[in-house]
């Protein structure tokens, strides 16, 4: 079995760096300049971070040659579920925890747990069912 934590680890947490400082920017100001709500600002942090993450992750991270759909298949999935998952279990966590607050403190509170569940979640997704080494 690989290790977990190697130079893999580490070129997707460089490639994650990158996602996040454009899909956060994207996601808060989705929701607190454009208004959007809490599903659609935090969709959208994904659907542009993930089309980055594709490409540097299959070429850099990964370095995965194969023009496949069944990769690009897989990653659509792997996406959608670390996304519904993370933002699923985020969202009524931390409203419960912040319950005192205003909605917007509690969604943005969410939106950042959410993203730190989904980067977990995403990494083993991506390592060990999109990008791993198929026989």
């Amino acid at each position: 079995m690989k290790k977990v934590i190697d130079w893999v680890t580490i070129k997707f947490l460089i490639v994650g760096a990158v996602n996040t400082l454009v899909g956060t920017s994207v996601m808060f100001l989705c929701y607190n300049v454009f208004h959007t709500g809490y599903w659609m600002a935090s969709a959208m942090n994904y659907i542009i971070g993930s089309i980055v993450s594709f490409f540097l992750n299959k070429y850099f991270t990964f370095k995965s040659g194969r023009r496949s759909f069944c990769e690009a298949a897989r990653f659509v999935l792997n996406i959608t579920a670390c996304y519904g998952l993370a933002y699923g279990i985020a969202k009524p966590f931390v409203h419960g925890v912040l319950k005192g607050y205003s909605v917007a403190v509690r969604d943005n509170g969410a939106m950042l747990a959410g993203m730190c569940l989904f980067v977990v979640f995403n990494y083993f997704g991506q390592r060990f069912f999109v990008f791993c080494e198929r026989k």
